[in-house]
């Protein structure tokens, strides 16, 4: 039995949804662990690609269950497309896609509060998304959210939702001058009503279920959105996101014991991006960042938004940080072939500070906007690496700049995956 948990290590975008994929045939269960819709997995099947905002990536393979845990916020409306999406592909998720009971819930004005929010010239731009998941997670801390075992019950879903939708109706009209129309009140009623009866055949006590199937020694794989750098509390705040990526977030998100966990494995690409505002040490804004942004195609392009993603060197500092955050013993390296036609490529080994040389990720973040990068420069292959096999098959230059990283990150790279199918992965 084997329980593993993905997570990025920098800002998002690594190409968890490939790796989990990959991963997950081997693997018996699929649980995502946290976030909301404001974050795309893409996978690519046979040419098909595949966005995933809120199933797990392992959904694909039709004798895989796949559960979304109680730490999630949950858009109904996003989950039935994708569903609906499968569907149309021949692929039916029934009887093995499971929501927990405890999840929260998603309405529209958690997304018309984040829009907000995010356009309002008096406050600070983050670049979210716009999907609710921010107003979603405060109104579950404050306790005043609904989760889909409310959802479900419909003889007492009607007057909660009365309640609720008045206090929201009230609460955007005195703040915000926002007036629901009577209509749109009801329309988003009956909506909810009507997704409550859709999720009956969904929801499951995810905690219980996961806790059945490792003592029954099934082997599970726990996935998250975004990255390290984005997390609420360890990220760059406030330019994060509004729940915990990190690995430790799986015991509260799934409701398993942290002694449940065999190992956390870091994705990392071999380069670094960025969507949305904030401090990003090794962004390039010359034309070597739009040359990464133009070699990763429609992959560095954020697919909830479509916006272009910010693009970078390495930054082995960032890597490390997360390395040390979430207990990481091993990296999937990606996209290394986005850098087949560099001639020359750097990494960030350190950041300079005034006078101050940095090993670590400074915790202060009035410290973040005045790192300087310390670059390390190596040789380029200018060689197309994606029908490469076998590791010993790489060019010397492209295993020296993995051995670079290695050192520079102190954890070894297990796996390259050099383009986006299945098949253009190397087991190291």
């Amino acid at each position: 039995m084997s329980t593993i948990v993905i997570v990025g290590t920098q800002w998002g975008d690594e190409g968890k949804g490939k790796v989990t994929d990959l991963f997950s045939e081997n693997y018996d269960i699929i649980a995502r662990y946290q976030g909301g819709s404001n974050a795309g997995h893409t996978v690519v099947l046979d040419n098909d690609s595949f966005i995933f905002r809120l199933l797990p990536s392992g959904v694909l393979y039709e004798d895989k269950v796949c559960v979304i845990g109680n730490g999630v916020v949950l858009d109904p409306e996003v989950l039935f497309q994708e569903i609906e999406n499968l569907q149309k592909h021949g692929i039916d998720v029934s009887k093995r896609l499971f929501v927990d009971y405890k999840t929260h819930i998603i309405f529209p004005y958690h997304k018309i509060i984040d829009e907000i929010l995010e356009e309002n010239k008096n406050s600070r731009k983050i670049g979210t998304t716009k999907s609710g998941n921010g107003p979603a997670y405060a109104d579950k801390f404050s306790r005043t959210g609904l989760r889909v075992c409310d959802l479900i019950h419909s003889e007492s879903l009607a007057p909660k939702l009365d309640f609720l939708l008045e206090q929201k109706r009230d609460y955007l009209a005195k703040i915000y001058g926002i007036d629901l129309t009577a209509e749109q009140i009801k329309d988003i009623k009956d909506k909810y009503i009507h997704y409550g009866k859709k999720l009956k055949g969904f929801v499951m006590d995810v905690s219980l279920f996961l806790d059945e199937q490792i003592k029954n020694k099934k082997n599970i794989i726990f996935e998250g959105a975004q990255g390290a750098m984005l997390d609420v509390d360890h990220g760059t705040y406030p330019y994060v996101t509004s729940s915990n990526p990190i690995a430790g977030s799986v015991c509260i998100g799934c409701g398993v014991s942290p002694m449940h966990i065999d190992k956390v494995v870091g994705i990392a690409k071999a380069y670094a991006t960025r969507v949305g505002e904030g401090p990003f040490p090794t962004e390039l804004k010359d034309s070597l960042g739009q040359k990464l942004r133009e070699q990763g195609n429609e992959y560095e392009y954020e697919p909830e938004t479509g916006r272009p993603r910010r693009c970078g060197w390495f930054d082995a500092v960032v890597v490390k940080y997360a390395n040390r955050l979430n207990g990481i013993k091993e990296i999937v390296l990606t996209k290394l072939d986005v850098l087949n036609s560099f001639e020359k490529i750097k990494l960030c080994r350190k950041y300079k500070i005034g006078n101050k040389i940095y090993r670590n990720f400074p915790a202060d973040s009035e410290l973040i906007n005045l790192i300087e990068p310390v670059y390390e420069e190596v040789e380029g292959w200018e060689e197309d690496l994606g029908n490469v096999q076998h590791f010993q098959d790489l060019p010397d230059k492209a295993k020296k700049f993995i051995q670079k990283i290695e050192d520079a990150i102190e954890c070894e790279i297990s796996v390259i995956s050099v383009g986006p199918e299945r098949t253009q992965t190397i087991f190291k």
